[in-house]
């Protein structure tokens, strides 16, 4: 078997980085770290990449892009935007599926760095602050809280939260209730549900867990609109919110008659195969835009905000 620069690492007591640094030359170590790591290569008969070694003292020009689903319709479009964009300044995209899986994320991470990614964007959050506050290379973080140092880019959630409360309103609405994925407050995804209840306080909001299978998850959604009988609901995404506009005609109700439903992403699939979907929409390619944008800046070593938010806006469709 093949040794990978993981196993030099986990024989030497080091970190991948440091063995990248070792190979590369790179930055300060001491000469007892070196000597660790040069005789665990030995010992594993470790044969350094040559791409590794023809890129010393170079920039390798690759971002490295961690997110948590990119099956997903959302994060596929934002992925395929930030590949574009990247490609324009000349860098190349790694893309890493962390799946929700702490244990890939950490093992992204070590790998992004190992190879000496110029930078990374990350949408992924399973990991404690302290691990990305080690890696070295630029980070920036798209909807997530990774690090106090980390940049973020999002849309205005807080303010689309409002938007799907006060629309449901205008539109007749008198009981109006939330269904959330999984809930983290502490997410700016989770600022939705606080611009939600903000809007309307003491309105209900339920948490359908994304990690269910689909046949769970629209057992949830039955038993919700069962119990709350709701005539207006804000989902907090647009796939959730298909599937709750199916399950609730299975059950007879009328959309919109009977039941008004707004989703939240608006991403290019559900403009233009299910239009009929009322939604808020992020503006996913001035996201990628400001993404890449800020991670260059931070690769020059310029000076960038710590949070930045884009405004959201609503498709109006004839779920409302």
């Amino acid at each position: 078997m093949v040794a990978k620069l993981t196993d030099v690492a986990e024989l030497a007591g080091v970190s991948p980085t440091t063995v990248s640094r070792v190979i590369n030359k790179k930055g300060y170590l001491s000469e007892k770290t070196i000597k660790k790591v040069e005789k665990a290569m030995k010992a594993l008969n470790y044969k350094p990449n040559n791409l590794a070694r023809s890129l010393q003292g170079k920039s390798a020009q690759l971002i490295g892009l961690i997110f948590p689903n990119i099956s997903n319709i959302f994060y596929a479009e934002l992925i395929e935007h930030l590949e574009i964009e990247l490609f324009k300044h000349g860098y190349k995209a790694i893309i890493c599926n962390s799946q929700h899986d702490p244990i890939k994320e950490k093992e992204y991470l070590e790998m992004l760095s190992a190879n000496q990614v110029d930078g990374i964007i990350s949408s992924s959050h399973n990991l404690g602050i302290d691990v990305y506050e080690q890696v070295e290379a630029p980070i920036v973080a798209f909807d997530r809280n990774l690090a106090p140092t980390v940049p973020i880019v999002s849309s205005d959630n807080f303010e689309g939260g409002k938007m799907a409360a006060r629309t449901l309103e205008k539109a007749g609405c008198q009981n109006i209730i939330m269904i959330t994925g999984n809930d983290n407050s502490e997410s700016p995804t989770g600022l939705r549900r606080l611009g939600f209840n903000f809007h309307l306080k003491g309105a209900s909001v339920h948490q359908v867990p994304n990690s269910l299978s689909n046949m769970r998850r629209e057992m949830e959604i039955k038993s919700i609109i069962a119990t709350q009988k709701p005539d207006g609901i804000f989902v907090s995404d647009d796939l959730t919110a298909i599937m709750t506009i199916k399950i609730a005609q299975q059950m007879g109700c009328q959309i919109p008659n009977d039941l008004k439903i707004i989703g939240y992403d608006g991403t290019r699939f559900v403009e233009d195969f299910y239009p009929q979907l009322t939604t808020i929409k992020q503006p996913i390619a001035e996201i990628a835009c400001l993404l890449v944008d800020t991670l260059l800046k931070r690769i020059n070593h310029e000076k960038t905000s710590k949070d930045y938010i884009l405004p959201v806006s609503i498709i109006l469709g004839d779920s409302i």
